[in-house]
């Protein structure tokens, strides 16, 4: 039997995705579900539980050779556990095992959100043919992750890359993290917004107060909303910044909700980035919005099960 697919789940907050995936990054056969995020453990358990027996029922799945998952974090890849802030029933949540007994004892991978839309963006998006490259997702919150000499580099845990948590300001917010001044804390949509409306901007009629409301403000030359987002551009490329002097990447690909706003949020960041990243070797980064869109979780899930089967393959015999 061909084992050409690997089932893939994307769990957030908000839904529950999941696909089988071909070797080209195509998706096979989809399924999802509500996330009961306000539930018990148990009961967010059980709406994976369906979407991964929806996917075992296709007829497809007798080609699945593993299954990726990628998780709000923090993930502990290395443990198999899951504890994402905005799924609270779910702390140390044993998700590998659970979704390993479901899945026929398949071989199972998991990585954060963020690691997961670097690899979708890696192999079939805007950081295609780019061997060193940090991708990011700035939503409600800001995540990342990295590819280093042509491999994702997930970490021991899951979660390198996590640029959301960088401090950027040092005597800034205390940000839920515990840390001060992280980008999340100033670049993420609550923030943006949070920044707009306390340095007085109001909302219109329909009393829409989100990120995507200031954005439109901001296009529309509202000097309050377009500040914000050039303090979120500058939170953003100093972490950027950052990031390419640590490890010499030479493209940064930036997705999730808050890139919609397009050229309000890229031209302030890109501004930002030649006051921070002024030495040689930096200088060329090229700053990109992400290209793969909502399949980016279920997409880079696939594509981290498939690196690490490969990665298995060649690994020592003990």
């Amino acid at each position: 039997m061909q084992t050409d697919l690997s089932a893939a789940l994307d769990i957030g907050g908000t839904k529950i995705a999941g696909a089988l995936v071909d070797a080209h990054g195509d998706i096979v056969v989809r399924a999802a579900r509500r996330t009961p995020a306000d539930q018990d453990g148990a009961t967010v358990m059980r709406a994976v539980a369906e979407v991964v027996r929806e996917l075992a029922a296709a007829s497809e799945w007798a080609r699945v050779a593993a299954v990726g998952i990628g998780s709000a974090g923090p993930v502990d890849a290395a443990a198999g556990t899951v504890s994402p802030v905005n799924i609270p029933g779910w702390r140390d949540f044993p998700l590998v095992a659970e979704v390993r007994a479901l899945a026929g004892e398949l071989p199972v991978v998991l990585v954060g959100d963020g690691v997961a839309m670097t690899a979708a963006e890696h192999w079939q998006g805007a950081a295609r043919g780019h061997d060193n490259a940090l991708c990011m997702v700035v939503s409600t919150g800001v995540g990342g992750g990295l590819v280093l000499n042509g491999q994702l580099h997930p970490g021991p845990s899951g979660n390198a890359g996590h640029i959301g948590h960088i401090s950027v300001d040092l005597d800034g917010d205390l940000c839920p993290c515990g840390a001060r001044g992280c980008v999340e804390r100033i670049a993420s949509g609550p923030n943006i917004a949070r920044r707009a409306l306390a340095n007085g901007w109001r909302p219109g009629p329909d009393g829409d107060t989100s990120a995507a409301a200031v954005a439109v403000a901001a296009r529309a030359g509202d000097p309050v909303a377009l500040r914000s987002f050039e303090r979120a551009g500058q939170a953003l490329a100093a972490g950027i910044a950052a990031t390419a002097t640590l490890v010499e990447i030479d493209i940064a690909v930036i997705g999730g909700g808050v890139a919609g706003a397009g050229e309000v949020l890229f031209a302030p960041l890109r501004a930002a980035l030649r006051e921070y990243a002024t030495l040689s070797f930096v200088s060329e980064l090229a700053v990109v919005p992400a290209q793969m869109g909502t399949d980016a979780g279920v997409v880079g899930a696939a594509a981290a099960a498939v690196q690490q089967s490969r990665l298995d393959a060649f690994a020592p015999v003990p």
